[in-house]
C-alpha cells in the first residue's frame, strides 16, 4: 500500500493507493510513504525515480558500515525500529528512508505508531514540512522520544523489580528471573536502536545536502539520543546489580536451609548414638533387665536433643 502526500494549493493532501495499474502519480510530492508494499509496487517507484530500492531480504542483509549511503542525487539511510512481534517478543525492524530531490520514500514493513503520528502533523500543518528532509527530521524527533518513554518504563519495572528481590513474599525466584531477563534483553534492544539512529543522524550532519536549520534541530534530537544511550548503560548497570543480589539473596536463603539441615543433623547426633547402643545385640547389658531402662532411654534421648538444640540458639546459629 502506498500513501502519497503532495502540496497543491498551499496545502498537503494524501492519497491512497492500493493497486499500481494506470497509476499517475501527482506533482509536487512531498512524502512516498510504501507501508508492506508488492514487489511491483517497489518496481512502479524505482522505475518512476529512478531509485536503487533494496528488497526486504536485502535490507536485512546490509552491514552496519553501510546502512547509510549517499551519492550525488539521494540519501538512502536503513535504520532500526522497535516494535513488538505477533509472540510478544520485541525486536528491531529495518526502516529504509530514501531521499531523492527532496521528497521523502520510506519502505517499512511493519506499522509503527510515529508515522501516524506524522501524518497527521503534515496534513495539519502543511508549512511546517516544506520537503522530505523536514519530514524524516520529523520522523527521527518523535521516534527518539517515544524511546525516552519505553526507556522510562522500563527503569521503573527495574526499581519495582530491585524491591522485591528483598520482599520476603515475593519467593518465586523463577518469575523474578524471567522479569530480571526480559529487562535485560529490552534495554539491549532499545540501545541497538539507539545506536543506529545516532549513526544515521551523525552522517546526515555530515551531508551538504541537509540544511543549517535541519542540521540544528537533528543535532537537538542526536544529543537527545547520547542521553538516552548514556540511560540505558544506567539501566543495565541496575539490572546487572540487581541480578547480584538476586543471587545473593538466593545464596543466603540456600545458606540458611543447609544451617538447618547442619544443626537437626548434629541434634539427633545424641539420641541416634544411645539407641545405637542400646540396639546392640550383647548379652550382658544390665540396663535390658531394669524395669525403668525402656523410660530412661526415652528421656536421655530427649534431654539429648534438647541441648543441643538450646545450645544453638544461645549461640544464635538457629
Amino acid at each position: 500500500m502506498m500513501n502519497v502526500f503532495f502540496k497543491k494549493d498551499g496545502s498537503v493532501c494524501r492519497k491512497d493507493i492500493s493497486s499500481t495499474e494506470n497509476l499517475a502519480l501527482p506533482e509536487d510530492v512531498l512524502w512516498i510513504d510504501l507501508l508492506h508494499p508488492t514487489t511491483a509496487e517497489v518496481s512502479h517507484i524505482a522505475q518512476t525515480y529512478a531509485l536503487d530500492i533494496p528488497t526486504k531480504e536485502e535490507r536485512e542483509e546490509i552491514e552496519q558500515s553501510a546502512r547509510y549511503f549517499e551519492d550525488t542525487q539521494s540519501i538512502t539511510i536503513n535504520t532500526y525500529f522497535l516494535m513488538r512481534s505477533a509472540s510478544m517478543d520485541l525486536q528491531n525492524e529495518t526502516v529504509t528512508f530514501i531521499l531523492f530531490q527532496g521528497i521523502l520514500f520510506t519502505i517499512r514493513y511493519a506499522d509503527f505508531k510515529v508515522f501516524g503520528e506524522i501524518q497527521q502533523s503534515v496534513l495539519l500543518s502543511p508549512r511546517s514540512f516544506e520537503d522530505g528532509y523536514d519530514i524524516l527530521s520529523k520522523i527521527f524527533e518523535v521516534r527518539v522520544e517515544q524511546d525516552a518513554d519505553m526507556l522510562e518504563g522500563a527503569a521503573q519495572l527495574t526499581k519495582l523489580l530491585r524491591k522485591a528481590v528483598f520482599d520476603e513474599e515475593a519467593s518465586d525466584h523463577t518469575a523474578q528471573l524471567a522479569k530480571l531477563s526480559g529487562l535485560q534483553e529490552f534495554n539491549l534492544s532499545v540501545r541497538d536502536s539507539l545506536f543506529d539512529k545516532r549513526r544515521a543522524i551523525t552522517a546526515l550532519l555530515k551531508s551538504y545536502k541537509v540544511d543549517p536549520e535541519i542540521k540544528k534541530d537533528l543535532s537537538i534530537v542526536l544529543k537527545d539520543l547520547n542521553s538516552l544511550v548514556e540511560f540505558t548503560t544506567v539501566n543495565l548497570n541496575m539490572l546487572d546489580n540487581t541480578q547480584s543480589l538476586f543471587a545473593s539473596r538466593v545464596n543466603i536463603e540456600q545458606n540458611k536451609i543447609i544451617k538447618l539441615f547442619t544443626v537437626a543433623t548434629m541434634a539427633m547426633m545424641p539420641p541416634t548414638l544411645v539407641g545405637t547402643i542400646y540396639g546392640m545385640n550383647f548379652k550382658y547389658m544390665p540396663e535390658l533387665e531394669w524395669e525403668f531402662g525402656y523410660p530412661m532411654v526415652i528421656v536421655v534421648m530427649i534431654v539429648s536433643t534438647v541441648i543441643p538444640i538450646w545450645y544453638f540458639k544461645k549461640k544464635g546459629w538457629l
